[in-house]
């Protein structure tokens, strides 16, 4: 007898607990399937945020140009952008160079004047390096319409297979 009683708590504890999950939202974090951390101003845009319910994704880059790998990967990542439909992705990339002057140039002498780039002066010292865990290097983050990250460091390559399944 205390067998069943002890089998029928513990299945009404599942049950009750698994009823609580359906109401259950992603948590804020990094990694796929984590609501991706708010970005509260870049340049002239304020309280950014990545849900737009338009069914159009969010690639979120970050650079510097110290570093000649992100800053490679932003060149390409802006081109595969530029090739591919602007209701389906928007990018936004941030540079945490420290000076305006280098930011600047960088952005003239790669030929992405006019394009979404964005500079965060404080560099490593900023709240976003921290949010985005880029002691471990600078990365991307290809996010929905309802603001969860979908897929970390992608190459063009995986942004244009993750595009043409949507």
């Amino acid at each position: 007898m205390k067998v069943r009683a002890y089998v029928l708590f513990v299945a009404v504890a599942l049950l009750a607990m698994s009823a609580g999950t359906k109401n259950a939202k992603p948590t804020v974090g990094i990694n796929p399937g984590d609501l991706a951390p708010r970005i509260e101003s870049l340049g002239n845009e304020s309280n950014f945020s990545f849900q737009n319910h338009s069914g159009r994704y969010t690639l979120l880059n970050f650079w510097a140009a110290y570093d000649a790998e992100s800053r490679a990967r932003n060149v390409q990542l802006w081109n595969e952008v530029n090739k591919l439909s602007s209701d389906k992705i928007a990018m936004y990339s941030i540079s945490l160079d420290e000076k305006e002057s280098i930011f600047t140039e960088t952005v003239k002498a790669d030929k992405l004047e006019g394009t979404r780039q964005f500079h965060e002066e404080l560099g490593r010292k900023s709240e976003l390096f921290g949010k985005y865990n880029l002691q471990k290097g600078f990365r991307n983050f290809l996010i929905d319409d309802k603001g969860v990250i979908i897929a970390a460091n992608v190459t063009p390559e995986d942004l244009t297979k993750v595009l043409k399944k949507s």
